[in-house]
């Protein structure tokens, strides 16, 4: 459908009469991400959404992509889109004030400019990762968090992968002294994929997300959802200081390379020589007195039938607790405990069955695999409606967001941003 005519279909709508609570601002949405938050609607937001972007090609596959949620025969949603592009839209955004919660995806440089401009004009926040890319961000991260504080405004990260049943039942395992003892080591590894499908359709990536300047090597940018796993679960509700509590031990970078025809696929741009782009990066660093090892890896496309790749091993006094998600578990992720497999483990899983029933233990020498009914499993894109029910419940009572979280995303930001720096 011709872009004139796109928009018309989108922006043409009636205004709800209903009073909601909270609507939506997107800004210049980049990545798909944007789309996800839209998946589903939520029925305490206004269906009517302000977006503010430049023209470009990532404008259409956003409108695109809504358009498409719109349309589906099932469950089909009803977003009502107001578009305005051209110079300015950023400073247009700030001044009509068209909602009150603002969301930010795709560029990076420069996105806590607009974070911090956002939340000194009294909008609400709600910021894919990564919020910055670089060590000198880090006063600005704290401004705005500051600043979010001061105005009672919430100011919330995109962590989907809190959501995960295996990484909320590895948090549980790993906080249970009876089965894990006191931690010791932590090593985890994520694997993403440049070409994949995303809500029924194939990505295309703009060229500058291969750009580490302007969108973040590996670590600073996918690497963040890993890092704040890491922290999440094993500190729960403990503030740590990146100023003592973390010291980077080394760190390393090297490319992943697309040939022309696999640069061509993804962004539909032509090229004449192979891309190598910043995709890897390893880090390892002490954390509270906790050593840990990560890998962020992209390739290019992931086999047939799985999909990115998420598996950490917590190693305790008494056990390990972790995630697989290889081919021996059909590229589904399972959460397995090694060593400690007795009755304190039995009388754990018990207790955590009356919050999700159905789990249950299969033992195997000696380890456990904890065995999860397949309604725990609702999938990477349905988080995106998981997290945003969280930021609108933060948005409405911003002093329920745990005091720990200021802290754990300035310690979060400082490891991913450090050990790029490292790794250089």
């Amino acid at each position: 459908m011709p872009l004139r005519v796109l928009l018309l279909a989108l922006t043409m709508t009636t205004l709800s009469s209903a009073a909601d609570d909270a609507r939506l601002i997107i800004v210049d949405p980049g990545h798909f991400h944007a789309t996800l938050i839209q998946k589903e609607m939520y029925p305490f937001l206004s269906p009517r959404v302000s977006v503010y972007a430049r023209l470009s090609p990532e404008l259409i596959d956003y409108l695109t992509r809504i358009q498409a949620f719109n349309a589906r025969a099932e469950s089909p949603t009803h977003w009502e889109l107001d578009v305005h592009t051209g110079p300015g839209f950023f400073e247009r955004m700030l001044a009509e004030r068209a909602g009150n919660a603002v969301v930010f995806t795709g560029r990076n440089r420069g996105k806590i400019d607009r974070i911090l401009a956002s939340i000194e004009a009294g909008y609400n926040v709600f910021a894919d990762k990564p919020w910055i890319i670089t060590s000198d961000g880090l006063p600005k991260l704290a401004a705005a968090l500051d600043t979010a504080e001061k105005k009672g405004l919430a100011a919330y990260d995109i962590m989907t992968e809190r959501f995960e049943i295996t990484s909320i039942l590895q948090r549980e395992l790993v906080n249970t002294p009876a089965v894990f003892g006191k931690p010791q080591s932590v090593k985890a590894r994520s694997i993403h994929h440049v070409m994949k499908m995303v809500a029924g359709s194939p990505i295309r990536r703009p060229a500058w997300f291969f750009d580490g300047a302007e969108y973040g090597e590996a670590l600073a940018d996918v690497g963040t959802h890993v890092v704040d796993l890491v922290q999440w679960t094993l500190f729960s509700d403990r503030q740590l200081d990146y100023r003592k509590d973390v010291q980077i031990l080394g760190a390393r970078r090297w490319p992943t390379t697309l040939s022309p025809d696999q640069f061509r696929q993804v962004t539909g741009e032509s090229r004449q020589d192979p891309l190598p782009f910043p995709g890897n990066n390893s880090v390892t660093y002490m954390l509270g007195g906790v050593r840990c090892e990560l890998d962020i890896l992209w390739n290019w496309e992931a086999p047939a039938g799985a999909g990115d790749v998420y598996e950490a091993s917590f190693a305790g006094t008494k056990s390990r607790v972790e995630i697989r998600q290889g081919a021996a578990e059909h590229w589904q992720p399972e959460l397995y405990v090694v060593g400690e497999t007795g009755a304190a483990l039995d009388a754990r899983i018990a207790e955590l069955a009356r919050t999700w029933p159905g789990l249950s233990l299969e033992k195997h020498g000696g380890e456990a695999r904890v065995l999860i009914p397949a309604n725990y499993r609702v999938g990477h894109e349905a988080h995106f409606a998981q997290v945003a029910n969280q930021f609108f419940k933060y948005m409405k009572t911003p002093k329920d967001l745990p005091a720990w979280e200021k802290s754990n995303m300035l310690l979060k930001y400082y490891i991913t941003t450090k050990g790029v720096e490292s790794a250089r």
